[in-house]
């Protein structure tokens, strides 16, 4: 009987560290400097910026009015008055003579035409 001989295995393989190996060869080289002069003329010229701030002011004036009950009058709680009544008006802001006494309305009655008060005040109550 005839034996027939078995396949070789394989391994994988074992890579190792690679050899460096240096040789070194020299050469003379002849490098030729050169050092130029340059000579420069610098101008200088100076610009002076010149800041100003200019200010400038505004005035508000602030009006308010407050409803102040001076006790009963004639005519109906928010009635309704297509012009200024008898009573408002003062010679001094023309408006009329009476302006900010006491007249015929209500408070809170609907007057166009009237804008802020800007008479005496009621401020002692």
């Amino acid at each position: 009987m005839h034996c027939r001989p078995r396949p070789s295995q394989v391994m994988p393989a074992v890579v190792h560290p690679t050899k460096c190996c240096v040789t070194h060869s020299f050469q003379n080289v002849v490098v030729p400097h050169i050092h130029p002069t340059h000579h420069t003329h610098v101008n200088h010229t100076n610009y002076e910026n010149q800041h100003s701030y200019p200010h400038t002011q505004s005035v508000v004036n602030e009006v308010t009015t407050s409803n102040v009950n001076v006790g009963p009058r004639p005519g109906v709680a928010g009635a309704y008055s297509p012009g200024m009544g008898p009573g408002y008006g003062d010679p001094g802001m023309g408006m009329g003579p009476g302006y900010g006494a006491p007249g015929p309305g209500v408070a809170g009655a609907y007057s166009p035409g009237m804008g802020p008060k800007q008479g005496p005040s009621f401020s002692g109550r």
